[in-house]
Parts: structure tokens; C-alpha cells; sequence
């Protein structure tokens, strides 16, 4: 079926308190996806973010942001006063997400609450330990050691702790227990407040795309408490780590740094790691799209000892047998392909040999220097079975996008609309008009590009750092225009939801009634 959505991160949402959260404006804004004809909101990870704040690189797999706790919510339920939120420093410019006044004064706000909370008493709470428990212990312990650390990385901590020897690790979390308590009640308050949100939003028609990393960050709990899972050395180290080779963009490739999974042992233990992941995925998420999909079939690996990416090599992954697996744990999964980039024939037979939608992203579709063959990226060549973007969370605003691209790339989108477009306002709707026309049975749209924002407003720009993942929507910027524009392209090009039919039936059982009075 034909639908449309559009992608906000939680954190771009406006909010009092310096974050997009879980609060009230999380609900309005469901609202407005549901009034403009929207189906779905995609998000980024919700992950605890680490140093660069990137939600790509967590501190676990499994935990959620604190970040997204709504404060007040917090206050309904007496565990905050909004005097004691509002004198807190979050920063003095709304448009972006000061990250380094959130960590000096949202922590000791939401230490205040936990102090308040009684949560050791609660038996939802302890209902909801035991459900977690393969995940959050590891988690909170670890989160409370690298406060005790001084928020040292794992792999810098003394060998006892390091390498996880049973007796410390038993010292330490009678050690840190109230510390520990603090983590774990962090989590309980994420998951409440996201599952509720999650809920309305499916109430009202809309579901959820989240994002999940194919990898995760060596200063992570995953890594510190389950060593095995990756390519480590006896010592504890990792021996490879991820990345990708140098091309037109980097001479010397991209160094990420995450460690690489041993995928002899996923294999050995029938990909129970990875099995345990994606169903917490889908605790969370109606949708899931994974990033960076190629690495499954093939992934660069550079020796850990390197300072650039250029010497590493590329080796074979678990390819569709993860997948086949997964559907016969998990059932029919419900995955968006992130397939970006230089992609091989074997990664294409692997797409469709799993039978998931990719992505196709226009600001890849009109480069007037590419005589290479056929673009995939044109509409032309989509099938419905592809998800369509102006652009991603990596790209440029669209309207961005239009201001910096050479003028014979200019022509080129002129050259396919087939008409000269008087002005760069009116070309941006006319690229989203032809993602919202195209063939792809799903189109996600940025909700900076129905605003016509210009790089401003632009979330990652990959390969830099400190400017990244902080926009924010303002209060009122979310215009009945650009509302209205998203309905009346839905409507046009086949992507309204459908009623439901309770009321179908309800209306068809009215007009019956009548009829029969009638006679």
C-alpha cells in the first residue's frame, strides 16, 4: 500500500527544557502526521548518546536516551518541582541542542527525581528489571563504573574491572548499588514514556521507523560485558575495527572505530545476540531500517593499531543466512534496506534475496558528470518495493542542497521536469512532488525540506565534528501550510491512509437505516 511519512528526530522536536523529548510537543506532533495524511515518523536511535553525540555511537544497544525523559512528566507524577526545571541553564538558543549544558543540568535534575522516587519499592519497576534483566544490569553497573572513572572509556580502566573478573565485578556492584539503581531507574522511566508515546502514535495511525546501527561503539556495555561477540584479543582489545576505504570524498577513507563482530561465534551460537537485538527493536519500532546494510555481506576491516582507513581490507559477513535466521525466530520482518553508496552485485542479490525495501534518495539522482550507466536514484528506475528520500539525516537540506549543487546538475533536474522552475523555493516542491509521484510504495520526507530550510537546519554532516545532531524545530514553525502541502501530495499521488473500517461500517450501516425508513 501507498503512504507517506515524514523524518524528525526525537531530539529536533521543541521543547522548555533544551531537547526534543517525550512531551507534550512529542503528541502534537503525531497529531499534525495524523491531520496532514501521514502514516509514518521516522526517527533516529534512541540511544544513550557518547562522546560527539551522535546517535549512532551509544553507550549500549539496548538503553534509551535519558535526554528524551520528559521533565515534566517527571513533575505529574511529583518528582520534580517546574521551578527547580526552569532555573536550569539549557542553553540561550532554542534552535539548537546545547549538549554540554544538557549533561551539567539535566543529570542532576533527573538524580533529584530518582532521590524522590521510592523506585526500589515499586513492583513495576521490579517487574520491568526482570523482563530487561539480559541487558540492563550489564548496563547500569557499566554506567555507574564510568562514573566512578571519571568517565574514562572501559578500555582504560584497571584489568580487574576491565576483563570483568567475577569478584570484582561482584565488589563493585555491591560497591555502587545506589549508583547502579539510579541507571536502571533511568531506563524505566525512558521505556514508560516511549511506549506510551509509541502507543498513541499507533492509536492515531502512525507508525514508527526506527534506526539501528549495524555496529556499536567500543565505549559501550555491549562490548565491556559481552567481549565475545567481537574480534578482541586475549587481552581484551579489539585486533580490527570498523570503517571504509578511501574514495572520491576522503584520500584517506573513514576511520569509525567500532569494533568488528566476530561472526564465527554469532554463527556458532545460532545469532542469539542478534536475534535478542532486533526483537527489543521491535518492542520499540513498527519499522526498522538498518544502517549501513552492505557491511552484512562484505565489511572493511582496519587493523586497530592504524590512524587511518587506508590498509584495510575487506572480508565476508554473514550475508542472508543472519536473515534467515531472524524470520524464523522472529517471523516476517518489517526492515528498510540502508543500501547507500557504492553498492556491489552482491549486495544487490542479497536486498533481493531478503525481499526488503531499499532506499532511494534524490539528491543522489541528478549529477550531470555521472555518464557511468543508468542511475538508479532516478524515479524512473524505482519499483515499488523502495523507500523514497529527498534526502537523509547524512544529506543537505533540500533547499540547501539546490544552493550548492553546480548549475549543470541544476539543469539536469529541469531537464527531467521538463520546464524551466522560476525560483529554488519552487524546485524543492517540485523535487519532493517527485518522490511523493514516483513508484516507491513508501516516501519519507524531511520535515525540514517541506519547510523549504536551508542547511541550517541540516542534522550530520558525516566526517565533522561538533556541529552535528543539534537542530531544533521552534515553537510555531510547524506551519498549517506546509501541513496542508503534505495532505493535498498524499492525496494527489495515492498515499492517504485509508479509514478505518469500523467507521465504513458504521456509515454504510447509517445509510441503511435511512434507506429502510425511507420505504
Amino acid at each position: 500500500m501507498r503512504a507517506s511519512g515524514v523524518l524528525l528526530p526525537v531530539s529536533s522536536l521543541p521543547s522548555r527544557y533544551g531537547i526534543g523529548c517525550f512531551s507534550k510537543e512529542a503528541y502534537k506532533f503525531v497529531d499534525f502526521l495524523k491531520k496532514y495524511g501521514q502514516s509514518y515518523w521516522q526517527i533516529l536511535p534512541l540511544g544513550q548518546t557518547s562522546y560527539g553525540d551522535s546517535p549512532y555511537q551509544s553507550f549500549s544497544t539496548f538503553a534509551g536516551n535519558p535526554y528524551f525523559i520528559s521533565l515534566e512528566k517527571l513533575a505529574e507524577k511529583g518528582l520534580l518541582r517546574k521551578k527547580e526545571c526552569n532555573a536550569c541553564d539549557f542553553g540561550s538558543n532554542p534552535a539548537c541542542v546545547d549538549y554540554g549544558k544538557m549533561y551539567e543540568e539535566r543529570y542532576p535534575l533527573l538524580k533529584m527525581a530518582f532521590e524522590r522516587s521510592e523506585i526500589a519499592s515499586d513492583p513495576d519497576f521490579a517487574a520491568f528489571k526482570e523482563r530487561e534483566a539480559a541487558w540492563l544490569e550489564n548496563y547500569a553497573l557499566f554506567m555507574a563504573l564510568k562514573d566512578f572513572y571519571g568517565g574514562k572509556s572501559w578500555v582504560e580502566w584497571p584489568d580487574d574491572i576491565r576483563l570483568r573478573r567475577p569478584e570484582t565485578v561482584a565488589e563493585y556492584r555491591k560497591k555502587l548499588e545506589e549508583e547502579v539503581l539510579f541507571y536502571e531507574f533511568l531506563q524505566y522511566e525512558f521505556f514508560s514514556q516511549w511506549e506510551e508515546l509509541k502507543a498513541y502514535a499507533n492509536e492515531q495511525g502512525v507508525r514508527i521507523i526506527g534506526d539501528i546501527p549495524i555496529y556499536v561503539a567500543l565505549d559501550s556495555a555491549d562490548a565491556w560485558a559481552e567481549p565475545e561477540l567481537f574480534q578482541f584479543d586475549e587481552d581484551g582489545m579489539p585486533v580490527a575495527v570498523a570503517g571504509c576505504p578511501p574514495d572520491g570524498f576522503s584520500a584517506t577513507g573513514q576511520l569509525w572505530g567500532n569494533p568488528l563482530y566476530d561472526w564465527a561465534y554469532h554463527k556458532e551460537t545460532g545469532y542469539a545476540w542478534w536475534i535478542r537485538r532486533v526483537a527489543s527493536c521491535y518492542k520499540m519500532y513498527d519499522m526498522i531500517r538498518i544502517d549501513h546494510f552492505r557491511g552484512f555481506d562484505e565489511y572493511y576491516a582496519i587493523p586497530a593499531e592504524d590512524q587511518t582507513a587506508e590498509f584495510g581490507k575487506w572480508r565476508k559477513g554473514p550475508g542472508l543466512e543472519l536473515f534467515t535466521v531472524l524470520k524464523e525466530k522472529l517471523g516476517d520482518l518489517n526492515i528498510i534496506v540502508e543500501d547507500l553508496g557504492y553498492i556491489t552485485d552482491t549486495v544487490r542479490e542479497m536486498v533481493r534475496a531478503c525481499g526488503f525495501p531499499n532506499m532511494k534518495v534524490l539528491e543522489f539522482a541528478f549529477d550531470a558528470r555521472d555518464s557511468t550507466g543508468p542511475n538508479d536514484y532516478l524515479p524512473y528506475n524505482y519499483d515499488k518495493n523502495c523507500v523514497v528520500y529527498t534526502g537523509t539525516h547524512d544529506n543537505e537540506t533540500l533547499r540547501g542542497w539546490l544552493s550548492s549543487i553546480p548549475k549543470a546538475d541544476y539543469s539536469q533536474i529541469e531537464k527531467y521536469l521538463g520546464r524551466k522552475v522560476k525560483d529554488k523555493d519552487e524546485m524543492a516542491l517540485e523535487v519532493i512532488r517527485l518522490a511523493q509521484a514516483s513508484a516507491a510504495n513508501l516516501c519519507i520526507i524531511p520535515l525540514q525540506d517541506y519547510l523549504l530550510l536551508d542547511n541550517k537546519a541540516r542534522i550530520n554532516e558525516p566526517s565533522t565534528l561538533g556541529k552535528n545532531w543539534k537542530w531544533r524545530l521552534q515553537p510555531g514553525q510547524l506551519s498549517s501550510q506546509a501541513g496542508s502541502l503534505m495532505k493535498k501530495m498524499a492525496k494527489t499521488y495515492g498515499r492517504l491512509p485509508e479509514e478505518p473500517a469500523e467507521k465504513e461500517r458504521k456509515v454504510s450501516g447509517d445509510a441503511d437505516k435511512k434507506g429502510k425508513a425511507g420505504k
